[in-house]
C-alpha cells in the first residue's frame, strides 16, 4: 500500500526512516487524567536500534552491491532485513554475548554521532524495549546472504491466554515456564537460546526449566544437542468450559495468574473506568471470591 525510499547522510537517513515508520504504525490511546498518551504498535527504541544496527552491520561489499536495507510492515509483524548475514563468530544463539563488527570505522563514526550507543548494546536494548511493552522478543534469522529481525505486535499475556493457562494451575511450573507455554501457542517450537531471550536466564536455568515442562507433560523434546527444540504437547486451544464469559471471570483468571490485581490493573484489563472497576472488585469481595489487602492506592485484591 505504500513504498518509500530513504537516502542521504546516515544520521538523516536513519532519522527519516524511524519517523516515517512510527507515523505509519497503529497506535492505542491511554487516558491518564486530563491527558492522553499514545502507545505505538512497536516500541520506538526497538525500532531505532534495529534500523541503526542494520546500517552499521550490513555487508557493503561488491557481492551485495545494489541491495538495500528493507523495512516491511504487515498487519501482525514488522520486518527489517539487511544484506549480509552475521559476521565473525556471532550466531543467532550467541548474538547477545558475542560481538564482531564487520564495519569497524562506520561503527565508530555512528557511536560518535550517537546513532548507536555502546557497541554490542543494540540487541539488549531491543529485547528490553519489547519486554517492557509486554511484547514477545524479536526473532532473529541469519540467512547468510541477509539478516532478518522480526517484531510481532501481539501481547503474550492476554486475558484469553491467562484463562488457557489456568487449566495447568495444579502443575509445578513457574511464571517463566507459563510465559513459555503462551509463547508456544504462537510458535511451532522454542530452543534453549530463545527461552533465555524470552525469560532473561542463563543456559543452565533454561535447560532445567525446559526439562521441567517436558516432565510435566506440557512439552515434548525434538532432536538432541545443538539441534534440540521443544514443542507444545497440549492443545493450544482454550477449553470451551474454561473460556471466561463475564468481567468477573476475567478478573478471577487474572488474579489466578498474577496472584493479585489492583484497581488500575482491572481498568487496563477490561478497558473500563475507575468507578466501574471499583464496583466489580467490591462485588467479587462481597461474594467471597476476592479479599482486599492494603489501603488507598496500594490496595490489592487476592483470592479468598
Amino acid at each position: 500500500m505504500d513504498n518509500q525510499r530513504f537516502e542521504g547522510p546516515i544520521p538523516e537517513m536513519v532519522d527519516r526512516a524511524e519517523v516515517y515508520v512510527m507515523a505509519a504504525m497503529r497506535k492505542a490511546s491511554l487516558i491518564e487524567g486530563m491527558f492522553r498518551r499514545d502507545i505505538p504498535e512497536y516500541p520506538r527504541a526497538a525500532l531505532r536500534e534495529a534500523i541503526a544496527n542494520a546500517v552499521a552491520h550490513r555487508d557493503y561489499s561488491s557481492y551485495v552491491r545494489g541491495s538495500y536495507i528493507q523495512i516491511r510492515m504487515f498487519a501482525d509483524r514488522l520486518e527489517i532485513q539487511s544484506p549480509g548475514g552475521l559476521f565473525g563468530n556471532v550466531t543467532v544463539e550467541n548474538l547477545e554475548e558475542e560481538h564482531s563488527t564487520r564495519n569497524t570505522r562506520l561503527m565508530r563514526m555512528m557511536e560518535d554521532w550517537h546513532i548507536v550507543e555502546n557497541r554490542g548494546s543494540g540487541i539488549k536494548t531491543m529485547l528490553q524495549a519489547m519486554r517492557t511493552a509486554n511484547l514477545e522478543p524479536p526473532r532473529f534469522n541469519d540467512r547468510r546472504s541477509s539478516f532478518l529481525v522480526t517484531f510481532r505486535n501481539h501481547t503474550l499475556m492476554s486475558p484469553e491466554a491467562i484463562a488457557w493457562l489456568n487449566q495447568f494451575a495444579n502443575l509445578p511450573v513457574n511464571d517463566r515456564q507459563r510465559l513459555t507455554l503462551v509463547y508456544l501457542r504462537q510458535h511451532e517450537q522454542i530452543t534453549n537460546s530463545e527461552y533465555r531471550r524470552l525469560n532473561r536466564v542463563d543456559a543452565m536455568v533454561a535447560g532445567q526449566e525446559l526439562r521441567g515442562l517436558v516432565e510435566a507433560g506440557l512439552m515434548e523434546q525434538q532432536g538432541v544437542g545443538r539441534w534440540t527444540s521443544y514443542q507444545l504437547k497440549v492443545s493450544p486451544e482454550l477449553p470451551k468450559e474454561q473460556e471466561p464469559q463475564t468481567d468477573e471471570d476475567r478478573i478471577i483468571a487474572y488474579v489466578r495468574s498474577r496472584d493479585s490485581i489492583t484497581n488500575a490493573e482491572c481498568r487496563t484489563l477490561l478497558s473500563i473506568e475507575e468507578h466501574q472497576a471499583y464496583y466489580l472488585l467490591k462485588k467479587l469481595c462481597d461474594s467471597g471470591r476476592l479479599k482486599p489487602i492494603g489501603i488507598g492506592k496500594g490496595r490489592r485484591y487476592v483470592l479468598l
